[in-house]
Order: C-alpha cells, then sequence, then structure tokens
C-alpha cells in the first residue's frame, strides 16, 4: 500500500510537470559525523535503550526528491512512544524540522493504529540487528518492560534519517498518513485521497505537497 500511495503522489507530479526524482538514494559520508552530530546520534540510541555502540546507516532511501527537498511518506508504524522518545532529543533542538510538533502529537494520539500495523514478526521483531541493539521483543503486542525491538530501531532509523539528510545538505520532508486535505468544503485524509485517486483532485493534492517546500 505505501508504494501505492506514493505512486499516486509521482504521478500527479508528472502530470504538473514537476521535476523529481524517484527512490533517491544517499550514500552516507561518514566524515560528515563529527562529535556534535555522533553525540545526537548517541542520545537518540540512548533514548531507546540502546545497548552498547550506536549504529550508523550507510544508505538512505527516499520516495522522492524535488530539489535539495527529500520526501517521505509516513504509514502508521511510525507512530509510537518510541518514536516520540527520539523526537525529544537534541537532533531536534540543533536543527529545524516544521513537522515535529505534528509528529509528537500523532505519537501520542496514534499508538493503537501502530499496534494494530506493527504486530507481524518482521515488524514487531524487526531485523537481526534489532535483537542486538534493543534487546529481545517481549511478547507479540506486549509494550510492558522491553517492548519491542523493531519498533525501536524503526523509531532509530528514522532519527538517523533526518539527521544524516541534513548533514547532505538536503531537508527532509515527512508526509504523515494522518494528515488532512481541505477539499470540495470538508476535510478529507490524504492517506484515503492517495489510496483511491481522483484525477479532479489532482490540483489540491498538487499545491498541498508543494506547499511543503515553502
Amino acid at each position: 500500500m505505501h508504494y501505492l500511495k506514493v505512486n499516486t503522489l509521482l504521478d500527479i507530479l508528472q502530470e504538473k510537470e514537476v521535476p523529481f526524482e524517484e527512490e533517491f538514494r544517499i550514500e552516507v559520508n561518514r566524515n560528515l559525523l563529527d562529535q556534535k552530530a555522533r553525540e545526537l546520534l548517541a542520545d537518540a540510541y540512548k533514548s531507546l535503550d540502546g545497548k552498547g555502540e550506536f549504529i550508523i546507516l550507510d544508505k538512505l532511501k527516499f520516495d522522492f526528491k524535488i530539489d535539495r527537498f527529500l520526501f517521505l511518506y509516513d504509514d502508521a508504524v511510525h507512530f509510537n512512544r518510541y518514536r516520540l522518545s527520539t523526537l525529544k532529543t537534541g537532533i531536534y533542538d540543533t536543527f529545524t524540522f516544521p513537522w515535529v510538533e505534528g509528529y509528537k502529537r500523532l505519537c501520542r494520539t496514534f499508538e493503537k493504529e501502530c499496534h494494530k500495523a506493527g504486530v507481524q514478526e518482521r515488524v514487531w521483531n524487526g531485523p537481526p540487528v534489532a535483537g542486538r541493539c534493543f534487546g529481545p521483543s517481549e511478547d507479540f503486542g506486549d509494550l510492558s518492560n522491553n517492548g519491542s525491538a523493531g519498533w525501536k530501531l524503526n523509531a532509530y532509523n528514522d532519527a538517523q534519517y533526518d539527521l544524516l539528510s541534513r548533514l547532505h545538505g538536503y531537508k527532509i520532508i515527512r508526509i504523515s498518513m494522518y494528515e488532512n486535505l481541505m477539499t470540495g468544503g470538508s476535510l478529507k485524509k490524504i492517506d484515503q485521497l492517495l489510496t483511491r485517486p481522483n484525477q479532479d483532485l489532482y490540483n489540491p493534492i498538487a499545491s498541498w505537497l508543494l506547499r511543503k517546500m515553502e
């Protein structure tokens, strides 16, 4: 479903003749991580009770790029207590991300939706590195004690994306599935509009998307 929604956005950009680069990738240049940057990553890692030395991603992959703006569409599994913890760390005091306060509210409000979407083994436990970094997960759905290693890894990686993209000279724009768009006199969830695309709504969706770069 993620790719369906992103592809709808790309179809809209293509129709409006907005240049973009799909599935843009960054090879992480570790020379850009000075002592301050490493301290910020360590802060985010420790906020999730990370074990041992924090890890650094080698590559970043974004849904698309427009100029120096990198876009990611965030589904339900990105909104929970662990992501809220990383959003309260020094990364977001040091750099300005216009969507941060909204994301904090969404993490507080929609963890139940994350719980519905994120109890599959591949999400809850994550890859083997999740257990090595954050210890073993509790039983599926049990957020007490050590909770979900997979959710913690996702939250830490989201923080890495935010910091590392900025260090490489880009601005990251996160699109939440819970965002609303006023159209036809009523608010509609962007997630629904992108799941069932209507060409009559391409103009307002394009305007909404491009305003994020202002």
